[in-house]
């Protein structure tokens, strides 16, 4: 409204200094351009007024925009920063993945190499001893170890802890396989059947008789065969791992035995798992 104002005063004065009458005509034309001045400053100061809108909703547009870039900005360095994090954790675990099939490889081959060499000590037990499977000898693998399983009356005598001539022998091809294996270990299993111990002695039950069977011949095979003793142990088992609970007199038969299992030794493996 200011320059409206300003516009009709400058025409005033200017009209007031010239000192000149105005005709009818000439004031008419002075009040169309005084009017056209009035339409002109309200239209200017109209499109002011909307400039100045638009600069303040231009202002607000721009703080929200760079408020929105600032809030983007953060959640793209976080993003960031959790794909680094989770790019260096997927990398480890490759990383120790690759690493853990490496080992599971190395025991399995550790393993293969077992089974092969527990089958092969097999075999040559097998052929060692072939003229003592008739007589109740057996040898099978089971659970990754050799079993050498012989009857009471191949070892000893009825009641007996002490190894017949019989016995001996076989023993003594076992002791010749086993001296060649140094890396196998050694425990002698003496078992029992059910039936009570009568009349025996310094024995005094099937306990006992397990055990001192189990001794007999661990101690024949380290002082007349020189099997290294630190190789082997003795157990005994009583009547309490039947291999046939039926009770015929060949089921108690089968139960009365003695049985040396063979285990190669797991350092290797311990140490591959352990590390």
């Amino acid at each position: 409204m200011k320059i409206k104002y300003y516009l009709f005063a400058a025409v005033l004065v200017t009209t007031l200094h010239s000192c000149v009458v105005l005709s009818p005509k000439k004031y008419k034309a002075l009040v169309a351009d005084r009017d056209s001045l009035q339409n002109r400053t309200v239209n200017l100061e109209a499109e002011v007024a909307s400039l100045q809108a638009d600069t303040a909703r231009l202002d607000r547009e721009l703080a929200d925009a760079k408020r929105n870039y600032a809030t983007l900005n953060d959640s793209y360095n976080a993003l960031n920063s959790n794909f680094s994090a989770s790019s260096s954790k997927v990398s480890q675990l490759s990383s120790d993945l690759e690493k853990r099939e490496a080992r599971l490889k190395e025991v399995e081959d550790i393993l293969h190499k077992q089974d092969a060499a527990t089958n092969a000590l097999k075999d040559k037990l097998q052929q060692a001893l072939l003229g003592f499977q008739q007589s109740g000898l057996t040898v099978d693998v089971r659970n990754g170890k050799v079993y050498v399983s012989l009857t009471d009356k191949l070892l000893f005598p009825s009641g007996s802890i002490t190894i017949d001539d019989h016995g001996k022998m076989a023993l003594q091809q076992l002791a010749a396989v086993l001296n060649k294996q140094p890396d196998i270990n050694i425990a002698v299993e003496g078992n029992t059947d059910d039936k009570k111990v009568i009349n025996l002695g310094q024995i005094k039950d099937n306990w006992d008789l397990s055990v001192m069977r189990a001794t007999s011949v661990v101690r024949y095979l380290t002082e007349t065969e020189k099997v290294d003793p630190h190789r082997l142990t003795a157990t005994g088992k009583s009547e309490y791992q039947p291999v046939d609970s039926s009770g015929t007199p060949e089921a108690l038969a089968k139960n009365r035995r003695i049985e040396i299992v063979l285990t190669p030794k797991l350092d290797e493996l311990y140490n591959l798992i352990t590390k």
